[in-house]
């Protein structure tokens, strides 16, 4: 489905929601476009490149109507590497502290690394000449989702600060390949460092504004709620709003589960420190985190891109469950257990990432 791998765990087809499992994503710092994961609120839109056409808007002091030929001949072509993470990225760890009704279990697989290209948000807005009341700017597709209450076209906003800073993209290519239909075509935004529900695929209309967007996913959806909350009762503006992602770490092999021989084994994973920080430390541990290893970290493609780590360990027979932690450059860390972030609706799950492997001759 998709083009994507037949091994994808999918979470739902209609709206379509996948992700790689994480083997899959080891050893790639790109992830190939078969394994990044998707995650859609309404049925994937079949937009006419020679028909579509984005409006800029709003707040500036020249509104623009742009053609695809207009946005590459008119513009300079910006490339850039960035990691996009669900918001709901490893939420089968929360599921397993506390059921959370009505919403998927996300594993580590939601999320992905690609080489972004296309224009410049900053550009666009510097031609259509942001007014000076303008704080934030709001993004509109045309993905008609009946999850929001009313249904709804999806939509978001980020901060004038965040938009202008040089490495948001209006990207139409993705891992040097036209940009696929599931993943936005003809246009979407990229907004690295944040929450993937910022980055609005199918993008048709961007709007300068006073205030953050009014759509359902940003006041109600995409929002951390107390534990003791109602998401069913939850209101506009409930919650602390999501937007730059949060420091996380995960395993990807060997995978939860796995059975293998005693002896050393190569374990590996990704780690991501989002907006404005970067991954200082991995570390691992076996034995509940009494003692440490400090794992290897790979390459990192640029500023916004995790980064894979990996390191060699001594499993003795039977069961061993492993644990990993990352630490950025600011000094933070993560939380250990999933019951010390546990929410209403499954965010954000930081905690130790853990798998269980058992290993007999």
């Amino acid at each position: 489905m998709w083009g994507k791998r037949d091994d994808m765990v999918v979470h739902g087809s209609e709206p379509y929601n996948a992700e790689a499992p994480p083997g899959a994503l080891a050893d790639h710092i790109l992830t190939p476009l078969d394994t990044f994961y998707s995650r859609n609120h309404g049925p994937v839109p079949d937009l006419d490149p020679t028909s579509w056409r984005l409006i800029v808007d709003g707040l500036v002091e020249h509104p623009l109507t742009l053609s695809p030929q207009e946005l590459r001949s008119e513009f300079s072509e910006v490339t850039v590497v960035a990691t996009l993470q669900c918001a709901g990225n490893r939420r089968a760890g929360l599921v397993e502290v506390r059921d959370i009704p009505g919403e998927d279990p996300w594993g580590p697989g939601a999320t992905s690394t690609a080489r972004w290209s296309g224009v410049g948000l900053a550009e666009v807005l510097a031609r259509a000449g942001l007014l000076p009341r303008a704080a934030h700017i709001a993004f509109a597709a045309p993905d008609v989702s009946e999850l929001a209450d009313p249904a709804q076209p999806y939509g978001a906003s980020i901060p004038v600060s965040k938009a202008v800073g040089g490495d948001v993209l209006l990207a139409w290519a993705m891992n040097d390949r036209p940009l696929p239909r599931v993943h936005g075509a003809p246009l979407r935004v990229v907004v690295p460092g944040w929450i993937g529900a910022r980055s609005v695929k199918w993008l048709q209309r961007v709007t300068a504004r006073e205030e953050p967007s009014d759509n359902y996913f940003q006041t109600t959806a995409y929002r951390l709620l107390p534990v003791e909350a109602d998401p069913a009762k939850a209101g506009t503006g409930d919650g602390i709003s999501l937007g730059p992602v949060v420091l996380n770490t995960a395993i990807l092999s060997p995978g939860d589960g796995a059975r293998t021989r005693p002896g050393l084994t190569r374990i590996t994973g990704y780690a991501y420190a989002g907006e404005g920080r970067t991954v200082a430390r991995v570390d691992v541990s076996l034995d509940g985190g009494d003692t440490w290893i400090q794992a290897d970290l790979g390459e990192q493609a640029g500023p916004w891109a995790w980064r894979h780590w990996h390191t060699i360990a001594e499993l003795g027979e039977g069961e061993t469950v492993i644990v990993a932690r990352a630490w950025d450059s600011a000094g933070a860390t993560q939380p250990e257990s999933p019951r010390h972030v546990w929410n209403p609706k499954g965010y954000a799950n930081t905690s130790w990432s853990r798998v269980r492997v058992t290993c007999a001759p």
